[in-house]
């Protein structure tokens, strides 16, 4: 978010129009500002600076600016439903003030031009454009008002078994035992009307006839030859459950993420150009924070020779905005489904997914990943091309060093080269792994006999 109080105008002219931040050259067209308006309110808030060319960025400034001040907070008051407050300053520039508005996200959303209805008037903001909303979109932010999920919704056209307490209990197993009163405390089935049924988030994590209610719950996976979808080599379609479809698609990207052989002096060595946690954090993040209410496409996994992208039905949660994730804010869209991945340990800390996918990414000399909005959709893309050399430290170093040789080390072996407890090695080699730094071979995560081997 963009707060102008905080920042003098030539901080905000280096900007570029963003979801927070557009320019207008004067109140000519007034339906294109009222727009903007309305769409940073039902958004993430936002800054509208009058008297600043959208091209050139040239700043003519605005002529009369109390009358035109005067004028804009009349629009705002006659056009806009819910009324609106925003703040509106007069900033000065070279003797050609400009008119800076201030716009809060709404507590009252949607809010609409008064005009068009709410049927037609309902903006959101994406990248640097106004969208109008679509029904979906409209309820959404209504139910964001009103502070509810899509996924606590009560599904009263199913009964109570309508959930798969086996598929669940199997999904839990690695954790606790699951009990059916869980399925409550979960929020994966409430009361309605005296009897017991499945919550959308539920149907959508357990549900007997999840694909029958929500058609569009699954995972595209593709693998392309070159940089565009003109070739596609390999598919996938995964309408499991969604905890396993969490690691079927992470399977997927594996498969096609050996980027070579190195061949070496004496042995060759495989190269991963994919870090295993960004990877997950990426999928995960796309199956937690879909628009489920959206139809029409799927979640899409696409591999290409120089990137991954993972994008998902919905927009980012009203009042956030990119920004906001690296800084590790984040809001749940569905708050069941979130919950349950939690409780599993495929989500972490709340708002870290994010970090952590910059940190590995980083850390494996990568260039930062990409986090964007298309159209009603957001998407993480991975660059497979490296930037520079993984920044290790020199412990880290030493095993990497020692595993050159290729015929892999245990934990013990590690430990005694590096000179640290067998604990502390593991911990180190876990992080390694977690970079895609080290590969890990054994018959299970418990399998004592496990050897650990350099993966580029």
């Amino acid at each position: 978010m963009v707060y102008f109080r905080a920042m003098n105008l030539i901080d905000l002219l280096k900007r570029s129009e963003s979801k927070t931040l557009e320019f207008k050259r004067d109140l000519s067209s007034p339906d294109g500002v009222l727009r903007t308006i309305v769409a940073f309110a039902n958004t993430a808030g936002g800054v509208l600076l009058l008297g600043v060319e959208d091209t050139t960025r040239n700043v003519p400034g605005v002529a009369k600016p109390l009358a035109m001040e005067e004028r804009l907070a009349n629009l705002i008051s006659d056009s806009i439903l819910p009324h609106l407050l925003p703040e509106i300053e007069i900033l000065p520039w070279r003797g050609n003030p400009v008119l800076a508005v201030q716009v809060h996200p709404g507590p009252g959303r949607p809010y609409y031009l008064k005009g068009a209805g709410l049927e037609g008037g309902v903006y959101v903001r994406v990248g640097s454009t106004n969208r109008r909303a679509d029904r979906e979109m409209i309820d959404e932010l209504r139910r964001f008002a009103r502070g509810e999920t899509f996924d606590e919704q009560a599904m009263p056209e199913c009964d109570s078994e309508a959930l798969d307490f086996r598929a669940a209990s199997e999904s839990f197993a690695s954790v606790r035992k699951l009990k059916r009163t869980d399925l409550d405390t979960l929020q994966l089935m409430v009361k309605h009307q005296g009897r017991k049924v499945p919550t959308v988030g539920g149907m959508l994590l357990f549900g007997k006839e999840r694909n029958r209610y929500f058609p569009d719950a699954w995972v595209q996976a593709g693998r392309f030859r070159g940089t565009d979808k003109t070739y596609i080599t390999d598919t996938l379609e995964i309408r499991t459950f969604p905890v396993r479809a969490v690691e079927e698609a992470i399977a997927f990207v594996q498969k096609h993420a050996l980027h070579g052989m190195e061949i070496g002096a004496v042995h060759r060595k495989e190269r991963w150009n994919l870090p295993p946690v960004a990877v997950r954090e990426a999928i995960v993040n796309a199956i937690v924070h879909t628009d489920y209410a959206q139809h029409g496409a799927p979640i899409r996994v696409s591999i290409f020779d120089d990137r991954l992208e993972v994008e998902n039905p919905g927009l980012l949660p009203f009042g956030l905005t990119v920004d906001d994730l690296l800084h590790g804010v984040s809001k749940l869209r569905n708050r069941v489904i979130g919950r349950v991945f939690h409780e599993l340990g495929l989500i972490e800390q709340w708002g870290s997914g994010i970090q952590r996918m910059v940190a590995v990414c980083r850390d494996a000399g990568l260039a930062l990943p990409v986090l964007e909005e298309i159209g009603t959709h957001f998407r993480v893309t991975i660059h497979t091309t490296s930037i520079g050399a993984p920044k290790v430290d020199k412990t880290d170093q030493t095993i990497l060093d020692a595993l050159a040789e290729g015929n892999g080390l245990s934990t013990r072996e590690i430990a005694i080269v590096i000179g640290l407890t067998a604990r502390a090695t593991r911990s180190r080699l876990l992080k390694l792994v977690e970079r895609g730094l080290v590969r890990e071979i054994g018959t299970s995560p418990q399998d004592p006999g496990r050897r650990y081997f350099r993966a580029g």
